[in-house]
Protein backbone atom coordinates (compact mmCIF):
# COMPACT_ATOMS: atom_id res chain seq x y z
CA UNK A 1 0.00 0.00 0.00
CA UNK A 2 1.15 3.63 -0.17
CA UNK A 3 1.96 6.04 2.05
CA UNK A 4 1.03 9.00 2.15
CA UNK A 5 3.52 11.75 1.72
CA UNK A 6 4.23 13.45 5.99
CA UNK A 7 4.05 16.71 3.70
CA UNK A 8 1.03 16.92 2.80
CA UNK A 9 -0.83 15.89 6.27
CA UNK A 10 1.29 18.82 7.14
CA UNK A 11 0.11 21.60 5.02
CA UNK A 12 -3.47 19.92 6.03
CA UNK A 13 -3.05 20.73 9.70
CA UNK A 14 -1.50 24.14 8.89
CA UNK A 15 -4.47 25.26 7.04
CA UNK A 16 -6.64 24.17 9.47
CA UNK A 17 -4.85 25.94 11.88
CA UNK A 18 -4.82 29.61 10.10
CA UNK A 19 -8.82 29.18 9.21
CA UNK A 20 -9.49 29.01 13.36
CA UNK A 21 -7.74 32.12 13.96
CA UNK A 22 -8.88 33.85 10.95
CA UNK A 23 -12.65 33.09 12.84
CA UNK A 24 -11.26 33.94 15.64
CA UNK A 25 -10.53 36.91 14.65
CA UNK A 26 -13.63 38.09 12.83
CA UNK A 27 -15.79 37.10 15.86
CA UNK A 28 -13.60 39.15 18.19
CA UNK A 29 -13.88 42.31 15.88
CA UNK A 30 -17.66 41.86 15.55
CA UNK A 31 -17.74 41.95 19.53
CA UNK A 32 -15.80 45.14 19.24
CA UNK A 33 -17.86 46.79 16.90
CA UNK A 34 -21.07 45.56 19.16
CA UNK A 35 -19.61 47.08 21.85
CA UNK A 36 -21.50 50.36 22.55
CA UNK A 37 -19.47 53.60 24.23
CA UNK A 38 -22.77 56.42 23.88
CA UNK A 39 -22.97 55.88 27.82
CA UNK A 40 -19.12 57.65 28.10
CA UNK A 41 -19.45 60.57 26.29
CA UNK A 42 -20.10 64.12 28.02
CA UNK A 43 -21.84 66.96 26.35
CA UNK A 44 -20.14 71.06 27.07
CA UNK A 45 -23.54 71.22 29.12
CA UNK A 46 -22.59 68.61 31.52
CA UNK A 47 -25.36 66.35 30.59
CA UNK A 48 -24.88 63.10 29.65
CA UNK A 49 -25.85 61.63 26.89
CA UNK A 50 -27.33 57.50 26.84
CA UNK A 51 -28.99 55.74 24.16
CA UNK A 52 -32.49 55.37 25.41
CA UNK A 53 -32.62 51.47 25.60
CA UNK A 54 -29.03 50.77 26.26
CA UNK A 55 -28.56 50.74 29.95
CA UNK A 56 -24.69 51.53 31.23
CA UNK A 57 -22.15 48.27 31.79
CA UNK A 58 -22.11 47.51 35.58
CA UNK A 59 -18.38 47.37 35.82
CA UNK A 60 -18.08 50.74 34.85
CA UNK A 61 -17.60 53.01 37.62
CA UNK A 62 -20.01 56.28 37.83
CA UNK A 63 -20.07 58.40 40.90
CA UNK A 64 -23.45 59.56 39.61
CA UNK A 65 -25.06 56.18 39.85
CA UNK A 66 -28.53 56.36 41.95
CA UNK A 67 -27.94 60.51 41.67
CA UNK A 68 -28.99 60.85 38.10
CA UNK A 69 -32.06 63.99 37.96
CA UNK A 70 -34.16 64.20 34.49
CA UNK A 71 -35.45 67.88 33.96
CA UNK A 72 -38.73 67.73 32.38
CA UNK A 73 -38.62 69.97 29.90
CA UNK A 74 -42.62 71.70 30.30
CA UNK A 75 -43.83 74.27 28.04
CA UNK A 76 -43.00 77.79 28.99
CA UNK A 77 -46.33 78.74 30.45
CA UNK A 78 -45.17 76.80 33.13
CA UNK A 79 -42.37 78.94 34.22
CA UNK A 80 -40.47 81.52 31.95
CA UNK A 81 -43.70 83.07 30.76
CA UNK A 82 -44.14 84.16 34.56
CA UNK A 83 -40.96 85.98 34.53
CA UNK A 84 -41.32 87.20 31.31
CA UNK A 85 -44.47 88.88 32.69
CA UNK A 86 -43.43 89.45 36.38
CA UNK A 87 -45.47 92.74 36.61
CA UNK A 88 -48.82 90.45 37.00
CA UNK A 89 -46.72 88.23 40.19
CA UNK A 90 -47.11 91.41 42.24
CA UNK A 91 -50.64 90.51 43.76
CA UNK A 92 -50.45 88.12 46.93
CA UNK A 93 -47.02 89.61 47.94
CA UNK A 94 -46.34 93.21 50.21
CA UNK A 95 -43.77 94.75 47.02
CA UNK A 96 -45.27 97.28 44.70
CA UNK A 97 -43.00 95.13 42.18
CA UNK A 98 -41.83 92.16 42.27
CA UNK A 99 -39.87 92.37 38.74
CA UNK A 100 -36.21 93.52 40.49
CA UNK A 101 -36.42 90.36 42.07
CA UNK A 102 -36.16 88.19 39.34
CA UNK A 103 -32.17 89.56 38.75
CA UNK A 104 -29.77 87.58 39.38
CA UNK A 105 -30.86 84.38 38.44
CA UNK A 106 -33.80 84.60 41.03
CA UNK A 107 -31.14 85.98 43.76
CA UNK A 108 -32.52 89.44 43.55
CA UNK A 109 -30.96 92.84 43.47
CA UNK A 110 -27.07 92.73 44.74
CA UNK A 111 -26.69 94.88 47.91
CA UNK A 112 -24.53 96.96 47.43
CA UNK A 113 -21.57 96.79 50.88
CA UNK A 114 -19.87 100.56 50.76
CA UNK A 115 -21.97 101.53 53.75
CA UNK A 116 -21.86 98.33 55.55
CA UNK A 117 -19.05 96.73 55.55
CA UNK A 118 -19.16 96.08 59.13
CA UNK A 119 -22.06 94.52 58.68
CA UNK A 120 -22.59 92.45 55.80
CA UNK A 121 -19.01 90.33 54.63
CA UNK A 122 -18.10 89.38 52.22
CA UNK A 123 -18.84 91.37 48.73
CA UNK A 124 -20.92 90.88 46.50
CA UNK A 125 -22.70 87.21 48.58
CA UNK A 126 -25.54 89.52 49.65
CA UNK A 127 -29.10 90.31 47.77
CA UNK A 128 -32.43 90.89 48.45
CA UNK A 129 -34.05 87.90 47.65
CA UNK A 130 -37.54 87.49 48.07
CA UNK A 131 -38.89 83.92 49.36
CA UNK A 132 -41.27 83.21 46.55
CA UNK A 133 -38.38 83.10 43.99
CA UNK A 134 -37.27 80.09 45.45
CA UNK A 135 -38.30 78.17 42.46
CA UNK A 136 -36.83 79.87 40.63
CA UNK A 137 -33.50 80.25 42.67
CA UNK A 138 -33.92 76.04 42.65
CA UNK A 139 -34.35 75.62 39.04
CA UNK A 140 -30.92 77.31 38.41
CA UNK A 141 -28.99 75.43 40.97
CA UNK A 142 -30.75 72.02 39.10
CA UNK A 143 -29.79 73.51 35.59
CA UNK A 144 -25.63 73.43 36.79
CA UNK A 145 -26.32 69.77 38.69
CA UNK A 146 -23.37 67.74 38.43
CA UNK A 147 -25.40 64.15 38.06
CA UNK A 148 -28.17 65.65 34.93
CA UNK A 149 -29.12 63.20 32.38
CA UNK A 150 -31.12 63.88 29.03
CA UNK A 151 -32.06 60.33 29.10
CA UNK A 152 -35.10 59.29 31.23
CA UNK A 153 -34.74 55.78 31.52
CA UNK A 154 -31.24 56.23 33.54
CA UNK A 155 -32.87 58.85 36.05
CA UNK A 156 -33.49 58.12 39.34
CA UNK A 157 -35.65 61.60 39.89
CA UNK A 158 -37.78 63.54 37.96
CA UNK A 159 -37.60 67.08 38.51
CA UNK A 160 -40.21 69.07 37.41
CA UNK A 161 -39.53 72.90 36.72
CA UNK A 162 -42.88 74.41 37.38
CA UNK A 163 -43.26 77.56 39.01
CA UNK A 164 -46.43 76.53 40.80
CA UNK A 165 -46.01 79.60 43.59
CA UNK A 166 -45.48 82.36 41.26
CA UNK A 167 -48.54 80.93 39.45
CA UNK A 168 -51.21 80.83 41.91
CA UNK A 169 -50.00 83.82 43.67
CA UNK A 170 -51.87 85.49 40.78
CA UNK A 171 -55.54 83.76 41.99
CA UNK A 172 -55.13 83.09 45.72
CA UNK A 173 -57.31 85.81 45.97
CA UNK A 174 -59.92 85.39 42.85
CA UNK A 175 -63.26 84.46 43.79
CA UNK A 176 -63.57 81.78 40.74
CA UNK A 177 -62.42 78.13 41.60
CA UNK A 178 -61.84 77.17 38.15
CA UNK A 179 -59.33 79.85 37.72
CA UNK A 180 -57.32 78.75 41.28
CA UNK A 181 -57.18 75.32 39.70
CA UNK A 182 -56.69 75.40 36.39
CA UNK A 183 -53.03 75.78 36.08
CA UNK A 184 -52.97 72.69 38.08
CA UNK A 185 -55.01 70.40 35.91
CA UNK A 186 -52.84 71.64 32.64
CA UNK A 187 -49.55 70.30 34.47
CA UNK A 188 -50.55 67.05 35.33
CA UNK A 189 -52.55 66.52 32.30
CA UNK A 190 -49.28 67.19 30.18
CA UNK A 191 -47.17 65.29 32.82
CA UNK A 192 -49.00 62.04 32.19
CA UNK A 193 -48.97 62.11 28.76
CA UNK A 194 -44.74 61.56 28.92
CA UNK A 195 -43.17 58.47 28.89
CA UNK A 196 -41.46 59.69 32.03
CA UNK A 197 -44.82 59.26 34.06
CA UNK A 198 -45.45 55.46 33.46
CA UNK A 199 -41.93 54.95 34.90
CA UNK A 200 -43.45 55.07 38.31
CA UNK A 201 -46.69 56.52 38.13
CA UNK A 202 -44.97 59.95 39.22
CA UNK A 203 -43.66 58.95 42.22
CA UNK A 204 -39.97 59.27 40.96
CA UNK A 205 -41.45 63.25 39.82
CA UNK A 206 -40.81 66.51 42.18
CA UNK A 207 -41.50 69.82 41.74
CA UNK A 208 -40.61 73.10 44.53
CA UNK A 209 -42.80 75.76 45.77
CA UNK A 210 -41.89 79.68 47.34
CA UNK A 211 -45.00 79.49 48.94
CA UNK A 212 -46.41 77.16 52.19
CA UNK A 213 -48.06 73.89 50.83
CA UNK A 214 -50.98 75.01 52.50
CA UNK A 215 -51.87 77.04 49.39
CA UNK A 216 -52.70 73.73 47.84
CA UNK A 217 -54.41 71.99 50.12
CA UNK A 218 -57.58 73.10 48.95
CA UNK A 219 -60.21 70.31 50.23
CA UNK A 220 -63.51 71.11 49.17
CA UNK A 221 -64.69 72.85 46.22
CA UNK A 222 -66.09 76.32 48.28
CA UNK A 223 -65.01 79.79 48.20
CA UNK A 224 -64.58 80.09 51.99
CA UNK A 225 -61.83 77.91 51.76
CA UNK A 226 -58.46 78.72 50.82
CA UNK A 227 -55.45 77.87 48.02
CA UNK A 228 -55.93 75.74 45.27
CA UNK A 229 -56.46 72.02 45.35
CA UNK A 230 -53.62 70.89 43.61
CA UNK A 231 -52.37 68.63 45.62
CA UNK A 232 -55.48 66.69 45.82
CA UNK A 233 -55.41 65.67 42.28
CA UNK A 234 -54.75 62.06 41.93
CA UNK A 235 -51.83 63.07 39.92
CA UNK A 236 -50.34 65.22 42.01
CA UNK A 237 -50.74 62.82 45.32
CA UNK A 238 -48.19 60.51 43.49
CA UNK A 239 -45.52 63.47 42.98
CA UNK A 240 -43.82 64.84 46.31
CA UNK A 241 -43.06 68.51 46.50
CA UNK A 242 -41.08 70.33 48.84
CA UNK A 243 -41.85 73.82 49.81
CA UNK A 244 -40.99 76.30 52.28
CA UNK A 245 -43.31 74.74 54.78
CA UNK A 246 -45.01 71.41 54.54
CA UNK A 247 -48.30 70.28 55.06
CA UNK A 248 -49.26 67.16 57.43
CA UNK A 249 -49.41 65.30 54.30
CA UNK A 250 -46.34 62.71 53.38
CA UNK A 251 -45.71 63.70 50.45
CA UNK A 252 -44.89 66.99 51.36
CA UNK A 253 -41.41 68.25 52.56
CA UNK A 254 -40.11 71.53 54.07
CA UNK A 255 -36.99 73.10 52.76
CA UNK A 256 -35.45 76.34 54.29
CA UNK A 257 -36.61 79.48 53.09
CA UNK A 258 -34.34 81.50 51.46
CA UNK A 259 -32.25 84.24 53.03
CA UNK A 260 -30.35 86.98 51.55
CA UNK A 261 -26.67 85.32 51.83
CA UNK A 262 -25.66 83.71 48.75
CA UNK A 263 -22.18 82.48 49.12
CA UNK A 264 -20.14 81.35 45.34
CA UNK A 265 -17.29 79.57 47.25
CA UNK A 266 -16.08 77.82 50.56
CA UNK A 267 -14.24 81.13 51.50
CA UNK A 268 -17.26 83.08 51.96
CA UNK A 269 -19.17 80.72 54.36
CA UNK A 270 -16.18 80.92 56.41
CA UNK A 271 -15.78 84.65 56.13
CA UNK A 272 -19.19 84.96 57.42
CA UNK A 273 -18.68 82.65 60.17
CA UNK A 274 -15.79 84.18 61.52
CA UNK A 275 -17.40 87.45 61.80
CA UNK A 276 -20.71 86.12 63.80
CA UNK A 277 -18.71 84.23 66.20
CA UNK A 278 -17.02 86.84 67.57
CA UNK A 279 -20.00 89.06 67.56
CA UNK A 280 -20.56 91.16 70.97
CA UNK A 281 -24.59 90.64 71.44
CA UNK A 282 -25.93 93.60 73.48
CA UNK A 283 -29.76 92.18 73.90
CA UNK A 284 -30.44 88.67 75.34
CA UNK A 285 -33.25 88.32 73.18
CA UNK A 286 -35.04 89.41 70.20
CA UNK A 287 -38.38 89.25 68.39
CA UNK A 288 -39.01 90.80 64.74
CA UNK A 289 -42.80 90.62 63.76
CA UNK A 290 -46.30 91.84 63.99
CA UNK A 291 -49.32 91.30 66.46
CA UNK A 292 -52.02 89.08 65.46
CA UNK A 293 -55.01 90.96 67.18
CA UNK A 294 -57.53 89.28 64.73
CA UNK A 295 -56.36 85.61 66.14
CA UNK A 296 -57.08 85.06 69.51
CA UNK A 297 -55.22 82.12 70.00
CA UNK A 298 -52.10 84.00 69.14
CA UNK A 299 -48.96 84.21 71.34
CA UNK A 300 -48.03 86.94 69.54
CA UNK A 301 -49.23 89.42 71.94
CA UNK A 302 -47.75 88.04 75.17
CA UNK A 303 -44.47 88.16 73.27
CA UNK A 304 -44.41 91.47 72.33
CA UNK A 305 -45.69 92.85 75.70
CA UNK A 306 -42.70 91.19 78.08
CA UNK A 307 -40.31 92.36 75.23
CA UNK A 308 -41.40 95.54 75.57
CA UNK A 309 -41.30 95.37 79.16
CA UNK A 310 -37.37 93.75 79.43
CA UNK A 311 -34.47 96.16 78.98
CA UNK A 312 -32.63 93.04 78.10
CA UNK A 313 -35.33 92.63 74.89
CA UNK A 314 -35.62 94.01 71.69
CA UNK A 315 -38.70 94.65 69.86
CA UNK A 316 -38.68 95.23 65.87
CA UNK A 317 -42.15 96.00 64.39
CA UNK A 318 -42.98 94.62 61.17
CA UNK A 319 -46.20 95.51 60.65
CA UNK A 320 -47.25 97.85 57.51
CA UNK A 321 -45.55 101.35 57.65
CA UNK A 322 -43.44 99.84 60.64
CA UNK A 323 -39.39 98.92 60.19
CA UNK A 324 -38.12 96.92 57.43
CA UNK A 325 -38.27 93.67 58.48
CA UNK A 326 -36.77 92.43 55.05
CA UNK A 327 -34.30 94.59 54.69
CA UNK A 328 -31.04 92.24 54.65
CA UNK A 329 -29.10 94.99 56.41
CA UNK A 330 -31.57 95.94 58.66
CA UNK A 331 -32.10 92.26 59.71
CA UNK A 332 -28.45 90.92 59.74
CA UNK A 333 -27.81 93.96 62.30
CA UNK A 334 -30.62 93.30 64.48
CA UNK A 335 -30.35 89.31 64.78
CA UNK A 336 -26.50 90.31 65.14
CA UNK A 337 -27.03 91.82 68.03
CA UNK A 338 -28.87 89.43 70.07
CA UNK A 339 -28.17 86.15 71.43
CA UNK A 340 -31.79 84.49 71.09
CA UNK A 341 -34.60 85.18 68.73
CA UNK A 342 -37.79 84.42 69.94
CA UNK A 343 -39.61 82.36 66.60
CA UNK A 344 -43.48 82.00 67.45
CA UNK A 345 -45.88 80.76 64.54
CA UNK A 346 -46.91 83.54 62.12
CA UNK A 347 -50.18 83.48 59.49
CA UNK A 348 -48.53 79.49 59.34
CA UNK A 349 -46.72 77.56 61.35
CA UNK A 350 -43.20 78.85 59.68
CA UNK A 351 -41.15 81.91 59.26
CA UNK A 352 -38.26 82.92 57.11
CA UNK A 353 -37.18 84.82 60.59
CA UNK A 354 -35.63 81.38 61.31
CA UNK A 355 -33.48 81.18 58.98
CA UNK A 356 -32.30 84.97 58.92
CA UNK A 357 -31.97 84.46 62.96
CA UNK A 358 -29.79 81.07 62.29
CA UNK A 359 -27.15 82.76 59.55
CA UNK A 360 -26.91 85.82 62.26
CA UNK A 361 -25.97 83.12 65.08
CA UNK A 362 -29.10 83.69 66.75
CA UNK A 363 -30.38 81.26 69.20
CA UNK A 364 -33.88 80.52 67.67
CA UNK A 365 -36.72 79.75 70.42
CA UNK A 366 -39.73 77.89 70.10
CA UNK A 367 -42.72 78.04 70.87
CA UNK A 368 -44.19 74.90 68.59
CA UNK A 369 -43.08 71.70 66.81
CA UNK A 370 -44.70 72.52 63.36
CA UNK A 371 -42.57 75.51 63.32
CA UNK A 372 -39.35 74.07 62.73
CA UNK A 373 -38.79 70.46 64.48
CA UNK A 374 -41.29 68.88 62.64
CA UNK A 375 -40.51 70.48 59.21
CA UNK A 376 -36.49 70.64 58.33
CA UNK A 377 -35.68 67.55 59.27
CA UNK A 378 -33.20 67.17 56.53
CA UNK A 379 -31.47 70.39 57.31
CA UNK A 380 -31.96 70.81 60.95
CA UNK A 381 -30.62 68.91 63.75
CA UNK A 382 -33.12 65.73 65.38
CA UNK A 383 -31.27 66.33 68.74
CA UNK A 384 -33.37 69.95 69.62
CA UNK A 385 -31.19 70.93 71.97
CA UNK A 386 -28.57 71.01 70.73
CA UNK A 387 -28.83 74.20 68.88
CA UNK A 388 -32.59 76.27 69.78
CA UNK A 389 -34.73 76.33 72.79
CA UNK A 390 -37.90 74.85 73.50
CA UNK A 391 -41.25 76.37 75.06
CA UNK A 392 -44.34 74.40 74.41
CA UNK A 393 -46.99 76.80 74.56
CA UNK A 394 -50.40 75.79 72.89
CA UNK A 395 -52.33 79.07 72.98
CA UNK A 396 -52.87 82.17 74.81
CA UNK A 397 -54.52 80.78 77.06
CA UNK A 398 -52.11 78.46 78.48
CA UNK A 399 -49.74 81.29 79.21
CA UNK A 400 -47.49 81.19 81.90
CA UNK A 401 -44.23 81.92 80.88
CA UNK A 402 -41.70 84.63 81.52
CA UNK A 403 -39.34 84.51 78.94
CA UNK A 404 -36.33 87.12 80.06
CA UNK A 405 -36.20 84.60 83.54
CA UNK A 406 -36.27 81.16 81.33
CA UNK A 407 -33.68 82.66 79.54
CA UNK A 408 -31.38 84.36 81.79
CA UNK A 409 -31.34 80.70 83.64
CA UNK A 410 -29.34 79.21 80.74
CA UNK A 411 -25.80 78.73 82.08
CA UNK A 412 -23.04 80.94 79.60
CA UNK A 413 -21.54 77.41 78.81
CA UNK A 414 -24.93 76.27 77.36
CA UNK A 415 -25.22 79.39 75.18
CA UNK A 416 -21.78 79.04 74.29
CA UNK A 417 -22.90 75.55 72.74
CA UNK A 418 -25.54 76.32 71.39
CA UNK A 419 -24.30 79.20 69.74
CA UNK A 420 -21.65 76.98 68.36
CA UNK A 421 -24.25 74.46 66.58
CA UNK A 422 -25.92 77.32 64.98
CA UNK A 423 -22.86 78.99 63.41
CA UNK A 424 -21.91 75.24 62.01
CA UNK A 425 -25.65 75.01 60.70
CA UNK A 426 -25.20 78.47 58.34
CA UNK A 427 -24.10 76.35 55.14
CA UNK A 428 -26.83 73.74 55.65
CA UNK A 429 -29.49 76.93 55.48
CA UNK A 430 -28.54 79.09 52.54
CA UNK A 431 -28.31 78.05 49.41
CA UNK A 432 -25.43 79.04 47.36
CA UNK A 433 -25.38 80.94 44.12
CA UNK A 434 -26.36 79.48 40.94
CA UNK A 435 -23.59 80.71 39.14
CA UNK A 436 -21.09 78.36 41.22
CA UNK A 437 -20.67 75.43 43.48
CA UNK A 438 -19.50 74.89 46.97
CA UNK A 439 -16.60 72.64 47.22
CA UNK A 440 -16.31 71.02 50.48
CA UNK A 441 -19.95 72.47 52.17
CA UNK A 442 -23.06 70.66 51.68
CA UNK A 443 -25.57 73.78 50.97
CA UNK A 444 -29.77 73.58 51.28
CA UNK A 445 -29.93 72.57 47.95
CA UNK A 446 -27.68 69.74 48.04
CA UNK A 447 -29.25 68.36 51.57
CA UNK A 448 -32.70 68.81 49.82
CA UNK A 449 -31.70 66.86 46.67
CA UNK A 450 -30.32 64.24 48.88
CA UNK A 451 -33.41 63.60 50.57
CA UNK A 452 -35.50 63.69 47.99
CA UNK A 453 -33.55 60.92 46.47
CA UNK A 454 -33.55 59.13 49.18
CA UNK A 455 -37.21 59.18 49.30
CA UNK A 456 -37.55 58.35 45.83
CA UNK A 457 -35.51 55.12 46.33
CA UNK A 458 -37.37 53.79 49.39
CA UNK A 459 -40.61 54.32 47.33
CA UNK A 460 -38.43 51.83 44.18
CA UNK A 461 -37.42 49.37 46.98
CA UNK A 462 -40.86 49.04 48.16
CA UNK A 463 -41.81 48.36 44.13
CA UNK A 464 -38.89 45.76 43.87
CA UNK A 465 -40.05 44.03 46.90
CA UNK A 466 -43.85 43.44 45.20
CA UNK A 467 -45.33 45.64 47.64
CA UNK A 468 -47.71 48.31 46.81
CA UNK A 469 -45.81 51.64 46.79
CA UNK A 470 -48.74 53.98 47.42
CA UNK A 471 -49.48 52.64 50.78
CA UNK A 472 -48.32 55.87 53.16
CA UNK A 473 -46.96 57.88 50.22
CA UNK A 474 -49.33 60.40 49.99
CA UNK A 475 -51.42 60.19 53.69
CA UNK A 476 -51.62 62.70 55.67
CA UNK A 477 -49.76 62.48 59.66
CA UNK A 478 -52.32 63.42 62.17
CA UNK A 479 -49.57 63.63 64.56
CA UNK A 480 -47.31 65.84 62.87
CA UNK A 481 -47.96 68.87 64.19
CA UNK A 482 -48.99 67.84 67.83
CA UNK A 483 -46.84 68.63 70.79
CA UNK A 484 -45.47 66.02 73.17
Amino acid sequence: MEKTPMISRSCNNHHQLWFAILISFLLCSLLVLCFDYSHTFQTPNNILNFSLNKKPNTFVSDSCTGRYVFIQNLPSRFNQYLLQNCQFLTRGTDKPNMCPYMDNMGLGPEVKNQNFKDILVPNNTWYATNQFLLEVIFHNRMKSYECLTNDSSLASAVFVPSYIGLDISRFLWVNNLTVRDSSGFELVNWLVEKPEWKKMWGRDHFLISGRISWDFRRQFDDLAYWGSKFRFLPQSMNMSMLAVEGSSWNNDYAIPYPTSFHPSMDNDVLQWQSKIRHQKREFLFTFTGAPRPENEDSIRGKIIEQCRGSRFCKFIDCSYGGEKCDDPVNVMKVFGNSVFSLQPSGDSYTRRSIFDSILAGCIPVFFHPGTAYSQYKWHLPRNRTKYSVYIPVKDVKEWNVDLEKVLLEIPEKEVIAMREEVIKLIPKIVYADPRSKLDNFEDAFDLALKGMLERIENVRETMRKGKDPSVGFADEDHYKYTFN
